[in-house]
């Protein structure tokens, strides 16, 4: 009696259905005789219950085993080989085809719409420039026989400027944005004036000279041959400090209000000289250029801006140092994301996966701007000369002298990871293929603000002196 219970555990695996022959549980429970047959009994039918859990068990694999049959056959059916090919227009292709249709037209619709989006926010930057030139701001300060020890005469030359430069600023024309400034908001002092433009304060400044006047009535009087028209006037501006607006708007204009004021100026002095009864014209003749022209301007750039392989650098360079700092996270991608494939190792937490793209990303930006920094130091341009005073005119001085290359670099290296990081964040939230629109609007909105000056933009755009290219 003791095996039958290991007998049923064979059966029920389905193991020892050979060993136990034909015996159905009737023929064991007449074996058993005279040994317990309520006992018998309940394991004839657990022996009985373990037939049927086999007979159920091959009847599935007999099912199964029809069933890969089946596939057999059908897989025997099938051509062997690669895929047949089908035409464009072929009917079984009229399902993925309009399918790819609709995802085609999606995103040409979408390009489309970026397209026109984007290039009219860089084309809508020039959009007001002859309206808003009156922002870009020159001081006009008159001097004219206001410190010693000119202050003798009235003056003549100072006064008709600032009176021509006001009516200028009333008129609805395109002009420049003249300010009238007393001496006294310089200390009295024309250096102070040199040093306001040089910091920024305005774009230009016109200066009349203290002794403008004076000098060319001394002239006219004693026939002086050495007069100088041009010593009458200053006008003061840095051409380094925007290459593109300085010379397109602010130096043009500049000319065009000097010529009328020579003109206007040279009329009303002839008149005064021809009235003077005193003044003989052996005395006139001696000095000619005291009664024509009689005025001059002395045009001053503090900081002229060159050389000409400075430009690239300034301008389409710019552009340079965002492509770099965006492509770079294509290369790098495939590397960071071994963090996250489990393999022989767990993933690392996403948090500490962001935090080590970051690093890695500003450090591969160190290198990166150290490379975009050697090449104009390659082609000569001056990173090493020595400064030079901010109220005198200066060729390519470097504020920080020998140590400007490694200040250049770092302005690089903050400026890349500036543009960089921006694409790195937009790259991880968008994906591909959005991270391209992104590519076209980063560049077009920091160009848009950066190489052209915001001032005369319209006021859409103040959002650019967020941007990094701007700074």
């Amino acid at each position: 009696m003791t095996s039958l219970p290991a007998k049923h555990d064979a059966l029920g695996n389905g193991e020892l259905r050979d060993g136990m022959g034909a015996d159905s549980p009737s023929d064991l429970v007449d074996r058993e005789e005279g040994g317990g047959g309520e006992k018998v009994r309940e394991y004839a039918d657990i022996i009985k219950h373990g037939q049927q859990q086999n007979q159920l068990s091959l009847s599935q694999v007999k099912t199964t085993e029809q069933s890969t049959d089946d596939s057999d056959e059908q897989i025997q059916g099938e051509p062997s080989g690669p895929p047949q090919h089908a035409g464009f227009w072929d009917h079984s292709m009229i399902n993925v085809r309009m399918h790819v249709m609709k995802l085609w037209a999606r995103d040409v619709l979408i390009l489309f719409i970026a397209i026109i989006l984007v290039l009219s926010c860089f084309e809508a930057v020039f959009f007001h420039i002859p309206a808003n030139l009156k922002k870009l701001t020159v001081f006009v300060v008159d001097f004219d026989g206001k410190l010693e020890p000119f202050t003798g005469g009235v003056p003549v030359i100072g006064p008709q400027i600032v009176e021509s430069t006001e009516a200028i600023a009333k008129s609805d024309k395109p002009r420049l944005g003249y300010v009238t400034m007393p001496p006294s908001n310089f200390n009295n002092d024309p250096i102070a004036v040199r040093q306001a433009i040089y910091d920024f304060k305005a774009y230009a400044a016109i200066i009349v000279n203290a002794n403008a006047t004076a000098l060319l009535r001394q002239a006219i009087e004693q026939g002086n041959s050495s007069y100088d028209p041009n010593g009458a006037v200053q006008t003061i501006y840095v051409s380094a400090r925007d290459s593109s607006t300085i010379p397109t708007y602010v130096v043009p204009y500049l000319g065009a209000l000097e010529k009328a004021m020579v003109s206007q100026i040279g009329a009303s002095w002839v008149r005064s000289v021809m009235q003077n009864t005193s003044l003989t014209p052996e005395t006139i003749a001696q000095a000619p250029q005291a009664l024509s022209p009689a005025i001059g301007f002395t045009s001053i750039d503090l900081r002229p801006f060159g050389p000409a392989t400075a430009a690239p650098w300034v301008s389409i360079g710019l552009i340079y140092l965002i492509i770099i700092a965006f492509f770079s996270f294509s290369f790098f991608l495939p590397i960071h994301l071994k963090y996250i494939q489990p393999r022989g190792h767990p993933p690392l937490h996403f948090h500490q996966l962001i935090i080590w793209r970051w690093i890695a990303t500003v450090a591969a930006y160190l290198l990166f701007s150290l490379a975009y920094s050697l090449v104009p130091l390659a082609f000569q341009i001056p990173l090493s000369s020595p400064s030079a005073t901010p109220t005198e005119p200066s060729r390519n001085p470097n504020a920080y002298g020998k140590g400007t290359f490694l200040v250049y670099w770092m302005v690089n290296w903050v400026g890349m990871a500036a543009l960089g990081l921006a694409c790195e964040n937009v790259a991880m939230l968008l994906g591909q293929p959005w991270t391209a629109i992104w590519l076209i609007f980063w560049v077009i909105t920091n160009v848009s603000t950066a190489f052209f000056s915001i001032d005369i933009s319209p006021a859409f755009f103040k959002w650019g002196y967020a941007w990094p290219l701007y700074h």
